[in-house]
């Protein structure tokens, strides 16, 4: 099991808080083995293991439990009566109204708890209206470059860091298929099982979908659209090419849908001039760009807009509210703001012209601020700043924790 410090990090100053503490996240992006790494570090710190209850709702064990009346009885009969209980519910989304659950144990009984799950019900829009300012939400994501150097130094296997990231750019962070030599067929195999487990059980099972079809041209659409500015004529068009009719309704369920999911990550576009969020034009993101390989195979042609893809998901790792800068006529693929402070990054697969280096460069020294400005880039290029913006390989900027 390898530690993910940056999430311990931002969870053990909740530890015995008066919070519900709420992981959520795609389906097989560590959330589980977050959960045993807080146990762990409850026992260390001289918690007795007789008071840790742990429940992972996806196993047969507790099928038994499929009420939360149920489930409130079996963790009451379980409860400490002299110290406090630390209470784990994994996947606690399979148990209906669960929600009721942790308030009435959260209200009545000296407990702390910590809950995971991976679909709409998770979301920190869901749960605000069922535990209303009395849960913290973390949303884990698969692994970042720097964690995944983590898992491939105990296979004592490390390369050059810009190899270990153009095969980081091809497997992508599930932590599955880190954890032993899998080959890149084999790795799809595994991810194609964490993309159908999630369409199947957390959208077409529970939303009852019946076409299935369009459903996952919707998706082809956004995976091979990944940075796009998305309008929803232009998805219509597209699948009316391929002999089907879908009207925009349906078209943002099947989007939202996916959002909830954690398949999809929606980025709004920001107005640097006019200092506001935009209601159109938004890009989507992937939760992992091995998504985009396994599902519709490798290809040339996306490899500069699943760098884009990773430099979004970092930025999400550290905290960023993350937005596509507009600024005129043109974009600025990421405008990154947190704690009162906020940076700009243009990203790039390499700059072998003029015109794209204008281009590159001339969008960021367009905006009249001070803020850091950096382009990321796979190329060879001579080190320095360029009038005040910083030039940084993606790789390193992903090993930057400074910024």
């Amino acid at each position: 099991m390898i530690y993910r410090k940056k999430y311990m990090d931002k969870i053990i100053p909740f530890i015995d808080a008066k919070f519900i503490k709420v992981l959520t996240g795609i389906r097989r992006s560590g959330k589980s083995t977050i959960l045993q790494m807080i146990r762990e570090y409850l026992v260390q710190k001289g918690v007795n293991k007789k008071n840790i209850l742990f429940y992972r709702f996806d196993s047969i064990e507790y099928e038994n439990l499929t009420s939360h009346t149920a489930l409130f009885n079996e963790l009451k009969s379980q409860l400490s009566s002299k110290n406090k209980t630390y209470i784990f519910l994994d996947e606690i989304q399979e148990v209906p109204n669960w929600e009721k659950v942790v308030n009435s144990l959260m209200s009545d009984y000296d407990v702390d708890i910590y809950v995971t799950g991976s679909n709409s019900r998770m979301m920190s829009s869901e749960i605000s209206t069922y535990l209303t300012g009395r849960y913290v939400s973390f949303m884990i994501l698969p692994l970042t470059f720097s964690e995944y150097l983590d898992f491939r130094k105990t296979k004592g296997k490390i390369k050059s860091i810009k190899e270990e990231f153009a095969r980081y750019l091809r497997y992508g962070g599930f932590p599955a298929i880190h954890l032993s030599d899998y080959t890149e067929e084999e790795a799809y195999t595994i991810v194609r099982d964490i993309y159908n487990s999630t369409i199947f059980t957390d959208i077409v099972k529970r939303s009852q979908i019946r076409k299935v079809d369009q459903l996952e041209r919707v998706i082809k659409y956004a995976f091979d659209n990944v940075g796009q500015t998305f309008s929803a004529l232009t998805l219509s068009k597209y699948i009316k090419s391929q002999g089907r009719n879908i009207d925009t309704e349906t078209l943002y369920s099947y989007l939202n849908k996916l959002e909830k999911a954690y398949i999809l990550h929606r980025c709004s576009r920001y107005d640097i001039k006019g200092k506001e969020f935009l209601k159109t034009q938004e890009k989507f993101y992937l939760a992992d760009v091995a998504f985009r390989y396994s599902v519709l195979g490798y290809s040339s042609r996306s490899v500069s807009a699943m760098i884009e893809n990773i430099v979004y998901l970092e930025l999400l790792s550290r905290d960023y509210r993350v937005s596509v800068g507009k600024i005129g006529d043109t974009e600025i693929d990421f405008v990154a703001s947190k704690n009162g402070s906020k940076i700009y990054i243009q990203v790039c697969y390499q700059i072998n012209s003029k015109e794209t280096n204008q281009r590159e460069y001339g969008r960021l020294l367009s905006i009249k601020d001070n803020y850091p400005k950096y382009v990321l880039r796979m190329d060879d290029f001579a080190e320095g700043d360029y009038e005040g913006i910083k030039t940084l390989h993606v790789a390193d900027f992903l090993l930057n924790n400074q910024i």
